[in-house]
């Protein structure tokens, strides 16, 4: 597939180590430059371009920037992609980093369907309670008895289902974790954020989830 990675930082990075290697044609942007990811370039044999360009042509687009970031993308960020892109949103919101956002805070719109707002696409949440190095150390076989599973939430049947595919591909489980409006069940402070679990304490610690904002992510 085409996959666009917009973000190169450790997520961003990673993935793009792990999809390119996969055999994925994968161009990958960062807000300093296609210049900035030479070394990424060279290593992994993706494409570094601008922002503006990173979904053209794309199956599948990552979208891996600190929340603070979403509203600086370039208008019509995701023109060119395919008509059935799907958008993966790996963001999380901490007020210490990000600031205050009122729609979070006091409407308690999820931090994904903020996201999907600004970008005009709807997005599917995976891999925001993810450790980094865990895409490039935790791969398993599936049926693999310590396969780690991964939540993934999202409106858009078909788009899950082409994500679920390609964490699948990737080694690792995934559990199917709702809609937007139930992401809150995956943000930060929750039991399953971070969890390095299979699909079964995935869905326990899902099903365990406060819809209380914990106190470090009030802002």
């Amino acid at each position: 597939m085409k996959i666009g990675i917009i973000g190169a930082g450790n997520i961003g990075g990673n993935l793009t180590r792990r999809l390119t290697a996969l055999g994925h044609d994968v161009s990958v942007a960062n807000s300093r430059g296609p210049e900035t990811l030479t070394e990424l370039a060279k290593e992994t044999g993706a494409t570094p371009v601008r922002v503006e360009e990173a979904a053209r042509g794309a199956e599948i687009v990552v979208v891996t920037i600190p929340l603070k970031a979403i509203p600086d993308l370039p208008a019509g960020v995701l023109d060119g992609a395919t008509p059935d892109v799907a958008v993966i949103d790996t963001g999380n919101y901490y007020p210490q980093r990000d600031g205050r956002i009122a729609p979070i805070l006091d409407e308690g719109l999820t931090e994904s369907a903020w996201t999907a707002g600004y970008l005009g696409h709807t997005v599917i949440k995976a891999f925001n309670g993810t450790y980094a190095q865990d895409i490039l150390d935790r791969p398993r076989p599936a049926g693999a008895p310590d396969r780690q599973a991964l939540p993934v939430a999202g409106d858009d049947e078909t788009a899950k289902a082409k994500v679920r595919a390609l964490i699948d591909e990737l080694g690792f489980d995934t559990v199917d974790a709702g809609t937007l409006a139930d992401s809150w069940r995956q943000q930060p402070g929750t039991p399953v954020y971070g969890l390095r679990g299979g699909a079964d304490e995935v869905r326990k610690a899902l099903s365990e989830a406060s819809p209380e904002r914990p106190a470090d992510f009030r802002g």
